[in-house]
């Protein structure tokens, strides 16, 4: 049965016009890492066409294993959200539903606008979720910047972008390797010109 369900993710929803102004705050009371999307404004009901109710989807990551009626009771008297909650069973899965990143059919949203607080390390979870595609990006920026040297790519990822930063270093001796490589194939190429 749903209620005797048990985990440490659980994700949530709660609507604009029921959620306390200070629900950052009551999240923050609550010491336990959070996720929140943008608030979704722009969702249109497939049926009707009309706007839905302006709404923020949300995550807690417990420590410990969590039931249902727990995280329901929870959302339900902290944020006035709804009682019905469900376990997280891909974490990817629902940051993309947070931004609607694969469904072009639906309105996106800004990175920029999710919330978080409590400990959740955005960076490390958005690595965590996309490690290949954002290991490809960065071996295409090496490959256009022509860089052979680890400080480059290191300097380059200070300056642009936190996210690949620290992929960069929890790939650090993949990366130190692939530009070792690159200096000593167009080292040697350069040599011989």
């Amino acid at each position: 049965m749903v209620n005797e369900q048990r985990s440490n993710k659980w994700t949530f929803l709660m609507y604009k016009d029921s959620a306390p102004e200070n629900y950052i705050d009551i999240l923050d009371d609550l010491h336990v890492p959070y996720i929140l999307s943008p608030w979704h404004d722009k969702d249109q009901d497939k049926r009707t066409k009309k706007l839905k109710k302006s709404h923020k989807h949300g995550a807690f990551y417990f420590d410990t294993l969590k039931s249902y009626r727990q995280v329901s009771n929870l959302i339900s008297e902290s944020l006035n959200g709804p009682e019905h909650v469900e376990a997280v069973i891909s974490p990817k899965g629902m940051y993309d539903y947070f931004v609607h990143a694969e469904n072009k059919d639906k309105t996106s949203y800004d990175i920029k606008e999710i919330e978080t607080g409590c400990g959740f390390d955005l960076n490390k979870f958005l690595v965590e979720q996309n490690t290949q595609e954002l290991i490809n990006t960065v071996v295409d920026i090496i490959e256009e910047n022509d860089f052979t040297e680890f400080t480059e790519i290191v300097e380059y990822a200070r300056k642009e972008d936190s996210i690949l930063l620290n992929l960069i270093f929890r790939h650090t001796y993949f990366f130190s390797k692939f530009l070792d490589s690159r200096r000593y194939k167009y080292g040697e190429k350069h040599e011989d010109a």
